[in-house]
């Protein structure tokens, strides 16, 4: 089943990635961040659709269907955020974004790197290494 992803906070770092990792899979990417960046305009230019202002209204129509859309937020968005008020009004699934990480790991091998310092240099060790072997 084709099935759309919207994304509540779409422009940052993470959740730009999940945006990417649907879009190579071919799914209809939308979403609302409060501030258009480089990550905005990257996505947007690999097909999303993204918009800046907190309005129902601009979900686009083919994300308004709760049988065909999954919505996918960051704890950085508040519970009273216009359009998350609307997904939830409406009967659509919502998960966080570490919800949908979980969903897109199961049965498959992960590393995970996670701590206060050196993660960034870990993964791009991890990430070389990987690449190397």
């Amino acid at each position: 089943m084709q099935f759309n992803v919207y994304f509540l906070g779409i422009g940052g770092i993470g959740m730009s990635a999940l945006a990417r990792y649907f879009l190579h899979e071919g799914r209809r990417v939308a979403g609302y961040d409060r501030v258009q960046s480089h990550l905005t305009d990257q996505i947007e230019a690999e097909g999303a659709v993204v918009h800046y202002e907190e309005d129902p209204s601009q979900i686009p129509a083919d994300f308004r269907d709760p049988a065909a859309t999954i919505v996918v937020y960051t704890p950085a968005v508040p519970a009273d955020h216009a359009e998350l008020r609307w997904f939830r009004q409406n009967g659509f699934e919502i998960v966080k974004r570490s919800q949908m990480l979980g969903y897109l790991s199961q049965g498959k091998f992960v590393i995970a790197v996670a701590g206060t310092h050196g993660k960034t240099t870990t993964t791009t060790l991890v990430a070389w290494l990987n690449h190397r072997v």
